[in-house]
């Protein structure tokens, strides 16, 4: 794997990075790389849920991000040759202050209240909440089928919620739900701010800034009186931080920001709908999650809000090189 990440980052002085001009190059590669990112995504869910079972939630998150960053560091000769520009540096720490630092507190907290397979429904809403808010912050314009969508996806998320019974892994499902809502405005933010810096910085030199700033983020919370810290080893927690550390932040963030970086946000965003259809199987497999009738009219009801929203229109793609980065010419 360090030798494919490495060829990925070697890219960064010879490639084109995109922002709007025709080109040839099959989008085989990048739409491979977002959908392992949205099934190692998924898969996310389950860790966590594994993980809390035994550690704190600021443990398990501070441990994910810190393992990460290790990992980024064998990589930080090929992070010397990105051109740098320093009024970037706010857009950089808005885009890792939205994920991974508030998205994991409140994603956190949202699996300590609710099921994986509830909280990955709620994922599917995050294309929507994408759209609405490039059109705020963007000017982006937003049809009104995509706002009848993202209402019909919002009733579907409650209806969600009203259905969900509590118990033993899942004590207050509503409560959990509604945070994970808060997370994927986070994850919109996250996605907007995303899209203005691949342009002229590599996916991975990106995933290690959030990795980086979210070690030192969390790294606090490790002292306050609320974290207790672990007593002793308990091995299953220990491998799902490790595996959410290494190949989810490294893997799925690496992926998706590679899959953004190439193929239009609007495009990319709506691979995230796959997440809450690898979460169900996954859950059931690996926990043996159900969901209630009732939940799954509600499933359905957020699928529906989707489609309605869902506008196919050809976009063209602009490459940037690492060259005319430095004199702010494009290709």
């Amino acid at each position: 794997m360090k030798h494919v990440l490495r060829g990925f980052l070697q890219q960064q002085d010879s490639s084109m990075w995109r922002k709007n001009v025709n080109r040839s190059s099959s989008p085989v590669v990048p739409v491979v790389c977002l959908i392992l990112a949205m099934i190692i995504w998924a898969s996310s869910f389950i860790a966590l849920k594994v993980a809390f079972q035994t550690y704190d939630s600021m443990v398990v998150i501070f441990g994910r991000m810190f393992i990460a960053s290790i990992c980024f560091m064998f990589f930080l000769p090929n992070f010397r040759k990105t051109y740098f520009q320093w009024k970037d540096l706010k857009y950089i720490l808005l885009m890792a202050f939205f994920e991974p630092c508030l998205y994991f507190i409140f994603e956190a907290k949202a699996l300590e209240n609710t099921t994986a397979s509830q909280a990955g429904m709620i994922t599917a809403m995050l294309p929507l909440m994408v759209a609405v808010g490039a059109s705020i912050i963007l000017k982006e314009r937003v049809s009104v089928k995509t706002i009848i969508g993202l209402m019909l996806a919002i009733a579907g998320a409650c209806l969600l919620s009203l259905f969900a019974s509590p118990s033993a892994y899942a004590p207050n499902p509503s409560l959990g739900n509604f945070l994970e809502f808060l997370a994927m405005a986070c994850a919109a933010g996250y996605t907007i701010t995303l899209k203005q810096l691949t342009a002229r910085y590599h996916p991975f030199f990106l995933a290690a800034m959030q990795a980086f700033v979210g070690s030192l983020f969390y790294f606090p919370f490790l002292f306050f009186v609320s974290t207790p810290m672990p007593a002793h080893f308990e091995p299953v927690g220990t491998i799902s931080i490790i595996y959410l550390g290494v190949v989810v932040t490294l893997g799925a963030y690496g992926c998706y920001n590679y899959g953004v970086s190439r193929i239009p946000a609007s495009q990319a965003s709506a691979y995230i709908n796959m997440i809450p259809v690898f979460t169900i199987i996954l859950a059931r497999i690996i926990l043996g999650e159900k969901f209630t009738p009732g939940q799954y009219l509600a499933s359905v009801l957020v699928f529906i809000g989707i489609f309605v929203s869902h506008e196919r229109r050809p976009q063209k793609i602009e490459y940037i090189s690492q060259e005319n980065v430095k004199s702010g010419t494009r290709t």
